[in-house]
């Protein structure tokens, strides 16, 4: 018999996270390896957990992750916003709590691309009068 699987997809900046809940004992898995191994912050780690912490399911799932582009940053926020939506999968009543916590919102802040005539996207070369 097939086993019970919960999916979410999650994104933040240049970062995209595919997030699977399984019924287990609570390991992350980030990319094949331990969510301790893969980021080096304890805030970064912290900010995973949310939504397990949210809805008072840290020990029921086992959540395996794979996540590209972007940085460490980037990245702990897709997660977050993938578990909380296969969370939502698993059991529509979460909403709630999740929604009160933010926890369900798209970071929508991405990099500001470069205009021409400037170094970075705002940063006008330096003025000189002479």
């Amino acid at each position: 018999m097939a086993q019970v699987q919960y999916y979410g997809t999650g994104r933040r900046k240049n970062s995209v996270a595919r997030v699977r809940l399984v019924p287990g004992t609570g390991r992350v898995m980030v990319n094949n390896r331990d969510a301790e191994e893969y980021f080096p912050f304890e805030t970064l780690r912290r900010i995973l957990k949310q939504p397990l912490e949210v809805t008072e399911t840290e020990g029921s799932y086992d959540v395996l992750v794979k996540v590209e582009g972007g940085g460490f940053s980037g990245q702990a926020g897709a997660i977050r916003l993938g578990i909380a939506r296969a969370l939502l999968e698993a059991d529509p009543d979460y909403r709630s709590a999740l929604k009160k916590e933010g926890l369900l919102t798209r970071d929508a802040r991405v990099k500001e691309r470069k205009k021409y005539g400037l170094k970075k996207a705002r940063r006008a070369p330096q003025f000189s009068k002479r």
